[in-house]
């Protein structure tokens, strides 16, 4: 099996970007409408394009030719002869929604769930697209905020008590219970569930209280922001009981299945399994499943962790994370510099990011040059290759311990 050329598609989302990701292919700029999304890998809502001597094919096609071939033994048997991770480009200039992805048995029930209903499955009305889990990593290109899991009990009942003491009086009562995880469990779900008057009263009195402090603080900017963007929706007091995070270009984040989240600007590299299983409960015109939110949601409230990248050698950082379905890391050469690939391999997908070069099978010795929005899938079977060249590449591959 040769090294693959590879033809992405683009998601375009409303709340995307016309410059990040036409910039970084190459395209003109702005593009016609906003683009979200580059989705790089095998998902069958858009699977990317492998360059197979003069023709492309799909790459779930070129897999199922060879699974061993290109996933390597171990994996084409633990991951069911797929690829087991999607790789993204993310480019917001709106917020994305307030979400959480299922865990293995979640996304494998919730899936079936929906197939018996009969419900399409393009279906604006279908939460579980395929039968498997979400964990994911977020990995900075620019200054990039998100929301990250539920802030300690105690942080929450002191900002909300302070700038929405009469609307969610009722609410905040809930953050009493003695139990941490019950208590934010009751809270978040007496605040979802809101009846329209209250939701809206609840937003205005924070939005009043907020907008009179004239506030240096960002939680509250960001409240004023949401606010403009969706002026009826109790989302817009999620700094208030979610981390804020500011994420540094080259800093990462991981999000387990179960954590509540939200993406709100900037552009940044996004792995994550081989899924497309979104459960919302608002900052969106999508499809909201407050119940099934609650079913798969972890409550505990604690401060959120960001991923530093960490030298493995040869100009390699890898991002460390708990995922099985896949590894995050980044290639940096300089001026003329030199990668070579581990001995012990996986199926690989790479995108550079800025720069170009050259990527060379040392078994044939094929050479292909590549430049900055470049991507490649370098099948499992391929003994090893060197990267030379000055450039930034984004590397999607497997732990150690699902190599083969």
């Amino acid at each position: 099996m040769p090294i693959f050329r590879l033809k992405n598609s683009v998601q375009p989302y409303f709340w995307g970007s016309r410059h990040a990701i036409a910039d970084l292919l190459g395209n003109p700029s702005p593009s016609p409408v906003p683009q979200a999304e580059l989705w790089i890998g095998a998902h069958p809502g858009a699977p990317s394009m492998a360059r197979y001597g003069e023709r492309w094919i799909s790459l779930i096609e070129l897999i199922e030719s060879d699974p061993v071939g290109i996933l390597g033994r171990r994996a084409a048997g633990e991951f069911d002869r797929q690829l087991p991770y999607l790789l993204k480009v993310l480019a917001a200039e709106r917020p994305l929604s307030i979400q959480a992805h299922p865990d293995a048995s979640r996304a494998r029930e919730g899936f079936e769930r929906e197939n018996r209903k009969g419900i399409a499955p393009d279906s604006r009305h279908r939460s579980y697209k395929d039968p498997n889990p979400k964990p994911e990593c977020l990995c900075a290109l620019t200054v990039f905020w998100g929301l990250k899991g539920f802030r300690p009990v105690a942080d929450i009942a002191g900002d909300l008590a302070l700038v929405c003491p009469v609307a969610l009086k009722h609410v905040l009562e809930r953050l009493e219970e003695p139990e941490a995880s019950a208590a934010l469990k009751s809270f978040f779900q007496a605040l979802m569930n809101l009846p329209y008057r209250q939701r809206v009263r609840a937003v205005e009195e924070v939005v009043e209280k907020v907008g009179g402090f004239l506030s240096s603080d960002i939680r509250h900017q960001w409240i004023m922001r949401l606010y403009d963007a969706y002026p009826e929706d109790i989302g817009v007091l999620s700094p208030l009981f979610m981390n804020l995070v500011r994420l540094e270009p080259g800093q990462a984040m991981f999000l387990h299945p179960g954590e509540l989240h939200a993406y709100l600007e900037g552009v940044g590299i996004e792995l994550m399994a081989n899924s497309d299983n979104v459960l919302r409960c608002g900052l969106t015109p999508k499809h909201i499943d407050v119940p099934e939110l609650m079913s798969v949601l972890t409550f505990e409230g604690r401060d959120a962790a960001v991923i530093e990248k960490r030298p493995v050698g040869g100009g390699e950082f890898v991002f460390e994370t708990p995922a099985r379905e896949f590894r995050l890391s980044v290639i940096e050469l300089h001026g003329n510099g030199k990668f070579r690939s581990r001995r012990e391999r996986s199926v690989e997908i790479l995108l550079c990011t800025r720069g170009g070069g050259t990527i060379t099978d040392t078994s044939s010795r094929k050479a292909i040059r590549f430049r900055k929005g470049h991507s490649f899938m370098v099948p499992a079977s391929v003994p090893g290759y060197t990267i030379t060249g000055d450039a930034v590449l984004y590397r999607a591959d497997l732990p150690p311990a699902s190599i083969a």
